[in-house]
């Protein structure tokens, strides 16, 4: 179920580039939506469940939600901060590697709590904030001026990326003796962008009844599935 709800996610962010091709304003309003829901699935389910997994052990959990709010600040310096929707600054006349790695990572950390099975609820967060990023990413790639090869096999490993996580995350011994702490820097990497897109979302501190009112459904929306 999770490889097909993460695969499905970018096809349809994709699919509604190439058949609606909707404006910023409407992928703004969506990735906004995204981001209120996966800070409260973060913040109200995947952060309580750390630490209460992490009672009685003597290592800080804490450093670990700091270790990947840092891994995603380094992510966003060669990104330049796609991962919230911002390929938009990127020169369309090269392919971007920097841009393909660094989202490439990003969703493979993403697909690692997703591992044992028993996070439907962040999966969906997930799945809600890869549409919208899958929009502005395919938006971006549709003016890629050079081999269109490339743009296509870029969307494609990133559609895989995180079903390779999920797949992965519990087959290397590594990761399952550490799980917590995974889950710890990818809670850091969820926080770090999904308090960016909130903070960006209010641009010049101008209140804009429609950002907040997905912010308020995204928020609603967490709180009911919970």
């Amino acid at each position: 179920m999770e490889i097909i709800a993460l695969l499905l996610a970018v096809f349809i962010g994709v699919l509604l580039v190439l058949l609606l091709k909707p404006q910023a304003k409407i992928v703004a309003l969506l990735l906004t939506f995204s981001g209120a829901y996966l800070l409260s699935i973060t913040v109200l389910k995947l952060l309580p469940e750390i630490y209460i997994n992490n009672m009685g052990n003597d290592v800080a959990i804490g450093l670990f939600v700091i270790i990947g709010l840092i891994t995603q600040l380094v992510l966003d310096f060669f990104s330049k901060g796609a991962e919230h929707g911002h390929v938009h600054s990127l020169d369309t006349r090269f392919f971007p590697w920097a841009l393909f790695i660094s989202l490439n990572i990003h969703a493979f950390m993403e697909g690692l709590p997703l591992s044992d099975h028993q996070h439907e609820d962040l999966l969906w967060a997930i799945v809600i904030h890869k549409v919208p990023i899958a929009m502005v990413l395919a938006s971006f790639l549709t003016h890629y001026k050079s081999n269109k090869l490339y743009a296509i096999a870029f969307l494609l490993i990133f559609s895989l990326m995180t079903p390779l996580g999920t797949l992965i995350g519990g087959k290397i011994s590594f990761l399952v003796i550490y799980n917590n702490q995974i889950n710890a820097i990818v809670a850091g990497v969820f926080l770090h962008i999904a308090t960016i897109i909130l903070f960006e979302s209010s641009k010049e501190h101008r209140f804009n009844f429609l950002k907040f009112s997905s912010i308020l459904l995204g928020v609603v929306l967490a709180l009911l599935v919970l």
